[in-house]
């Protein structure tokens, strides 16, 4: 029997390996199966080049849970007493000082740097045994004991064949990984796919009521995954089911895209596109990134551009080592090709489908919308991509390309200044009125209701030369798309000012919200009365919700313009008979009214020209007394105009028609109008 110390040069690594790779301790079942398959491949190779004569027999990779420990059993190469201390006893590394400085927060990096795959045996285990033998002819069983300590043993075994068995005495604090289930679901997830069978017990059925363990193996594997078959062995419905396979509740997907090639790097996988419509963050890391069919993580930001973690499926790459940590991912050259690379073929596989049958990618364009968007946003590479086969889709539901949409509304949405003005709703039937209005004009109007829409609009506007987009509601239908200066018969100020001050004061108070009544001269066959909302201000708004650094603007109120038309017949009616009934009351405030500021434009023009101490205090005080009593003769006036509207039932009923035409028009206020209307009909 052998004794000695594991060639370290820190006191002690058990510690260390406990500590610092905590958060990542179920990985040791992964590295010691992979161990296991490793050393099957490798009698395998040796096999098929006459190195190995022997029969191969199963090379089912076993793992077995008892009371105390786990049993991780192959048949492969199997390890001599010199193998065992050269690979397992001799760990050099470089001081315990960098070694902690440099890897304490990343477990992976601690075993990919230095071979410590086989140690990690120790995040679970208070001690560990190695019973092998190799494959070699009259090689002798060995076992390796060790308990945590630099200490090991080494002694002759009895092991009648080739292979090794390696035994955890599970620790106290791990007792977790004894169960049966903890066991079968890290195996689901780290040895899926690998190259060997592996099998963990066997096969239970059901039997006179109770679960009976059969003869046959539970493999827990599948040795041959569709990405290392060639596209043309597969059928569709082969990709389906493995997508079914990895992701069981998800809707069928899109369509995929199998990945193949071998320089300048080698890469296999097949990337699935999932529908999308909303909530980015949730399908993130659904790409299981494998080395050599071992599974090594779902976090897969710094190997694929940000806007392919919305796909899901597998890439598995040799050249991504399995211990694979965040820095090297962002520093290696490798990564950065495979990340070019999966872009232009996703770039291409969509302009292929595009191209070869349009109608099936336009049946598609709303779950894939999102994902194309939000590559678009993020890769200018992508962008000079897509920007052929990417679409806007209108509210008749036809679909164009950027370039056929601009070759489509060139002649008629083009204003005075020469700007191609693109018209939009975000919901079809709230908006559906400005929507007909617009048709009305000829007008195409776009539908533009998808989650990243409004950030798609402003990266357009600065991407199509003389380009604007303005949304339907945006503004009265006249000035949505300028053609010529304004003209037309406008009323006079005092009228325009009548007017605003009835329908003003009867304005709902709304939280948040702000209201500027304005008055237009629109035609007779137009709205009385319009709502709009300004683009640039609800636009921001809208970024508020999506972009932290603008919250600012989502404080801010809601500002509508109510827009009234001086040409329609009930607007003109409310007029007369306001300027009829208040007459009495309004002649002797407006002459007043008048009269004041007669008063007070003489005393401004007497200041022009002169220096604050050079007007007489008596003049100040006389200005400043006109203009307090024309501010209170205006307010009478205003109390006046606003008592007449508050009991005209028109003037109510065409706010609240306004206000519920963009759904605005709630609670009582919705019942009061409902009430209203049944009474004017009455």
């Amino acid at each position: 029997m052998q004794k000695g110390n594991i060639g370290v040069t820190t006191e002690n690594i058990f510690p260390i390996i406990k500590k610092f790779l905590y958060s990542d301790h179920e990985i040791f079942l992964r590295e010691l199966v992979s161990n296991a398959v490793d050393a099957t491949q490798k009698l395998k190779t040796l096999a098929s080049k006459g190195e190995f004569k022997g029969e191969l027999g199963d090379l089912t990779i076993q793992v077995k849970v008892d009371k105390e420990t786990i049993t991780i059993s192959d048949r492969g190469l199997g390890l001599t007493a010199e193998e065992i201390d050269k690979y397992i006893n001799q760990i050099a590394f470089s001081g315990a000082n960098d070694f902690l400085a440099k890897y304490k927060d990343d477990a992976n990096a601690i075993i990919g740097h230095f071979g410590l795959g086989f140690y990690s045996a120790f995040m679970v285990a208070k001690k560990v045994e190695i019973v092998t033998k190799s494959y070699r002819e009259d090689a002798k069983a060995v076992k390796w004991t060790c308990d945590g300590s630099p200490e090991f043993t080494l002694e002759d075994a009895e092991r009648a064949d080739r292979g090794t068995d390696i035994i955890l005495y599970v620790d106290d604090d791990c007792k977790e990984f004894l169960e049966e289930s903890r066991i079968q679901a890290l195996l689901n997830k780290y040895c899926r796919f690998l190259a060997v069978p592996v099998a963990f017990g066997k096969k239970k059925e059901w039997k006179d009521g109770k679960q009976v363990e059969t003869d046959e193996w539970n493999v827990v594997n599948d040795t041959c995954p569709i990405w290392t078959k060639k596209p043309s062995e597969l059928k569709d419905e082969d990709y389906k089911k493995f997508y079914r396979d990895l992701y069981p509740m998800s809707d069928e997907p899109l369509f995929w895209i199998h990945l193949n090639v071998d320089y300048p790097f080698n890469l296999t996988g097949v990337l699935y596109f999932p529908k999308i419509k909303s909530n980015i963050d949730l399908q993130k890391n659904k790409i299981q990134l494998y080395c050599n069919q071992v599974y090594v993580t779902d976090s897969v930001e710094g190997i694929v551009p940000d806007f392919l973690t919305l796909l899901h499926g597998v890439i598995d790459s040799p050249d991504i080592p399995l211990n694979v940590s965040r820095s090297y991912l962002q520093s290696d050259s490798n990564v950065k090709k495979i990340s070019t690379y999966i872009t232009k073929k996703v770039a291409d596989r969509l302009q292929s489908i595009f191209k070869n049958d349009r109608q099936e990618f336009e049946s598609k364009w709303d779950d894939l919308k999102i994902f194309i968007n939000y590559g678009m946003l993020t890769q200018e590479d992508f962008y000079e991509k897509a920007n052929k086969f990417a679409l806007f889709k209108d509210t008749d539901s036809k679909y164009y390309t950027f370039e056929e949409y601009q070759t489509l509304i060139k002649d008629n949405q083009t204003d005075k200044d020469g700007n191609l003005i693109y018209l939009y709703a975000n919901n079809a039937d709230e908006q559906y009125t400005y929507i007909d209005a617009a048709k009305n004009k000829g007008y195409n109007v776009l539908l533009m209701d998808g989650q990243l829409d409004v950030p798609m609009i402003n990266m357009l506007e600065q991407k199509l030369e003389k380009s604007r987009f303005t949304r339907v509601d945006s503004d009265i239908i006249d000035r949505l798309i300028v053609k010529e200066d304004a003209h037309g018969e406008e009323l006079a100020e005092d009228k325009r000012q009548t007017l605003s001050t009835l329908f003003s004061g009867q304005l709902p108070k709304v939280q948040k919200v702000e209201f500027h009544v304005e008055t237009r001269a629109m035609g007779e066959t137009s709205a009385p009365i319009v709502i709009t909302q300004a683009e640039y201000m609800r636009r921001m708004k809208d970024m508020a919700s999506i972009q932290p650094g603008m919250s600012f603007y989502g404080e801010m109120p809601d500002m509508y313009s109510l827009v009234l038309n001086s040409d329609h017949k009930l607007v003109k009616q409310v007029l007369e008979d306001a300027e009829s009934a208040c007459a009495e009351q309004l002649v002797p405030v407006e002459s007043e009214i008048a009269m004041l500021t007669l008063r007070q434009k003489e005393l401004q023009k007497a200041h022009e020209g002169k220096k604050d101490e050079e007007i007489p205090v008596a003049e100040k005080d006389e200005l400043k007394d006109v203009e307090k009593k024309l501010d209170d003769q205006k307010q009478q006036k205003n109390n006046i105009l606003n008592t007449y509207a508050a009991g005209n039932k028109v003037v109510h009923q065409l706010i609240d028609l306004a206000l519920l035409q963009n759904n605005m028009l709630k609670g009582e206020a919705l019942t009061n109008f409902v009430k209203r209307s049944i009474d004017l009909i009455g």
